[in-house]
C-alpha cells in the first residue's frame, strides 16, 4: 500500500486536502492510505517511515521553527529518495526553489478554496498513474479507457470480461469492482492470449481464476462469480484445462 503524508499548518487547508484525498482513494479503490495529516514538520517526520516509497503533500509556507516546505522536502528526500513530493502554495511558480533544493517536485497546488479539492484529486490520479506505470511490467498490465480516464489494471487481478448490454461495450470484473469500457470480447481474446478462455460468447475468463465447472448446468465459477458456459466453451475448457476440473 502506498502511504500518503500531509503537512500544513492551516487546519482548514489540511482538512480540505485530507478529505479530497480520502474521497478520491475511496471512489477509485486506490491501494493508498492517508496515514498522517500533520501541522508540524516534526509530527510528519516522526510518523514517516525511513526508506518507504510514499507521497508527500507539503505546505510551502510552513510556519514552523527551523522548517519550511522546502527544508522539510529536503529531509524527506534524504530519507526517501524516490518519494513523490507535491507542494501546496499560496503563490505562483516556485519551481526555481525546488531546483535550488534539488527536490524534483511532482506538482504544485495553489491554495484557492474552491479549486483545491478538485486539484488535489487530479494530482493524486496523476501520481497513481505514474506509480503504477513504474511498478508494473507492461506485459502484466491491462490498460483501458473508461469515460475520461485511462486505467491500468493488473492482469492478475482480472476475473473475467463480460459483454455489456450497451453495444460495443465490455465489463471488466475484478474481485471487488467492475469497469465499463469500449471494446469487444473477440479483440480481447486475441490480445490477451492463452491466459484467458472464451467460455461463452458473452464471457472471457481468466484461466487461473476458474474454480469449478458444472458441465450439466453449463455454468462456470470464476473467482466466486458465476458465468455461463456454452458448447464451444466446453470444448475450449477441455482443450486448455484438460482433466484439472
Amino acid at each position: 500500500m502506498i502511504q500518503i503524508y500531509l503537512c500544513d499548518d492551516e487546519g482548514s487547508v489540511l482538512h480540505q486536502i485530507k478529505t479530497a484525498l480520502e474521497r478520491k482513494i475511496f471512489m477509485e479503490s486506490y491501494d493508498m492510505e492517508v496515514v498522517c495529516a500533520a501541522a508540524t514538520a516534526k509530527e510528519l517526520l516522526d510518523a514517516a517511515r525511513d526508506g518507504s516509497r510514499s507521497v508527500y503533500f507539503l505546505d510551502v509556507d510552513l510556519k514552523d521553527e527551523g522548517w519550511d516546505g522546502f527544508t522539510l522536502g529536503r529531509e524527506l528526500r534524504r530519507r526517501d529518495p524516490h518519494g513523490t513530493l507535491v507542494y501546496i502554495t499560496s503563490y505562483g511558480d516556485l519551481a526555481w526553489k525546488t531546483f535550488q533544493y534539488h527536490l524534483e517536485a511532482f506538482d504544485y497546488i495553489v491554495k484557492e478554496p474552491e479549486r483545491i479539492g478538485p486539484s488535489v484529486a487530479r494530482c493524486l490520479e496523476a501520481v497513481h498513474t505514474r506509480l503504477m506505470d513504474e511498478r508494473c511490467d507492461p506485459a502484466e498490465v491491462f490498460t483501458l479507457r473508461s469515460r475520461d480516464e485511462t486505467r491500468h489494471i493488473l492482469l492478475a487481478d482480472i476475473l473475467f470480461f463480460e459483454t455489456a448490454p450497451k453495444a460495443h461495450h465490455v465489463y471488466l470484473h475484478t474481485s471487488d469492482s467492475w469497469v465499463d469500457f469500449v471494446g469487444s470480447l473477440g479483440e480481447l481474446e486475441r490480445e490477451l492470449g492463452e491466459r484467458f478462455i472464451r467460455i461463452h460468447r458473452a464471457y472471457l475468463a481468466a484461466a487461473d481464476k476458474i474454480e469449478t465447472v458444472n458441465w450439466k448446468q453449463n455454468k462456470v465459477r470464476v473467482g466466486g462469480r458465476e458465468c455461463l458456459l456454452s458448447r464451444l466453451g466446453k470444448i475450449e475448457l477441455r482443450k486448455k484445462l484438460g482433466g484439472d476440473l
